[in-house]
C-alpha cells in the first residue's frame, strides 16, 4: 500500500481538530499548518504529530499549498478541522492506495446539523475531491473558494467523510456574517433592492423545494430559511459597499477565520 500525508491547516480550533486527527491517526503521516492559534490547538496537534509549522497566514490556497509542499508522501488526504473520516471511509482509503487505477478520489460529505445527519437539502452527496497524488494537484481559486486543481484520472469513493459545520444555530449565523462579508468584498458591485430581494427569495425555493429539504422536516424549514438569510445579507452588505466603498474595512486584511468549508453557487454555504 502507498503511503499517505494527511494536510490540515489550522487556527483556533481546540474544540474539534482533537477528533478530526484521532480519525486519521493510521496515516502514514500528518502535516499541520497552523496560522498562529491563541488556544490549545497546537498543544492538541503535537499529541498526532511532531510535524506541526506555525505559518502567518496567508489565504487558504497559499496554506494549503504550503502544507501540501510540507508533506512527504505522493498521496495527499485533506482534511479541515471540523471534519472526520469514517471507518468505513478510511478502510475504503486504504484499499483505493493499494491500486493505481486513479490519481485522485471524490469523496461524499455528509453534515451533520441540530443532532442529525443531514440527507436532503443539497447537503449530500456533496462530493469533494479530498484524497490526490501530491505531483499532479495543486490548490487554487480566489478567496474563500479554493479547490484542488488535479491532472489526472478521477474516481469516486463511497465511504462518508463527516462535516461537523455548525455546533448550533448560533454558530450558524456567525459564520454567515463572517463569509457574506468576504463575499461581499469579494464580489464589489453594487444591488438594488429588489435584486437583494428576489435572490433570497429564490435561494429559499431552491433550496425547500428543488433541493428537497421539505423532505428534513423543522430542519429542512430551518436550512432553507439560513440560506434565504445568508444570501439577503450578501447582497445587502454588497450595497452597503457600494453606498460608502471607502469607508469600509478590508476583509482582506482581517486575521483567519476557521477552516470549516462548503460552497453552493458561488455563495459560502457551509465550510
Amino acid at each position: 500500500m502507498s503511503a499517505l500525508s494527511v494536510t490540515l491547516i489550522t487556527y483556533n480550533e481546540e474544540n474539534k481538530i482533537a477528533d478530526a486527527l484521532e480519525s486519521v491517526k493510521w496515516a502514514d503521516e500528518i502535516i499541520v499548518v497552523d496560522s498562529f492559534s491563541t488556544d490549545r490547538t497546537l498543544e492538541i496537534c503535537k499529541r498526532y504529530t511532531d510535524k506541526v509549522y506555525q505559518i502567518p497566514w496567508q489565504g487558504y490556497v497559499v496554506q494549503k499549498n504550503l502544507a501540501l509542499e510540507k508533506a512527504s508522501h505522493e498521496w495527499i488526504l485533506n482534511l479541515d478541522a471540523d471534519e472526520r473520516v469514517s471507518p468505513e471511509l478510511a478502510e475504503e482509503i486504504k484499499r483505493a492506495l493499494q491500486t493505481d487505477e486513479f490519481d485522485g478520489y471524490y469523496i461524499p460529505r455528509r453534515v451533520f446539523y441540530l443532532g442529525t445527519w443531514i440527507q436532503y437539502a443539497g447537503w449530500y452527496p456533496d462530493y469533494k475531491l479530498r484524497l490526490f497524488k501530491k505531483s499532479l494537484a495543486r490548490w487554487e481559486g480566489p478567496g474563500i473558494h479554493e479547490k484542488v486543481v488535479l491532472k489526472g484520472r478521477v474516481g469516486y469513493l463511497k465511504g462518508d467523510l463527516y462535516h461537523f459545520s455548525y455546533d448550533n444555530l448560533s454558530h450558524h449565523v456567525n459564520k454567515i456574517n463572517q463569509f457574506t462579508t468576504i463575499a461581499a468584498e469579494q464580489a464589489r458591485k453594487s444591488v438594488r433592492a429588489h435584486t437583494i430581494f428576489l435572490r433570497a427569495l429564490f435561494a429559499f425555493f431552491k433550496k425547500y423545494f428543488l433541493k428537497r429539504a421539505f423532505l428534513e422536516g423543522t430542519r429542512g424549514l430551518i436550512i432553507s430559511g439560513m440560506s434565504a438569510f445568508q444570501v439577503f445579507i450578501k447582497y445587502a452588505k454588497m450595497w452597503e459597499l457600494s453606498q460608502n466603498p471607502k469607508g469600509q474595512e478590508d476583509t482582506k486584511t482581517q486575521e483567519p477565520r476557521k477552516i470549516d468549508e462548503v460552497r453552493e453557487q458561488g455563495n459560502v454555504e457551509r465550510r
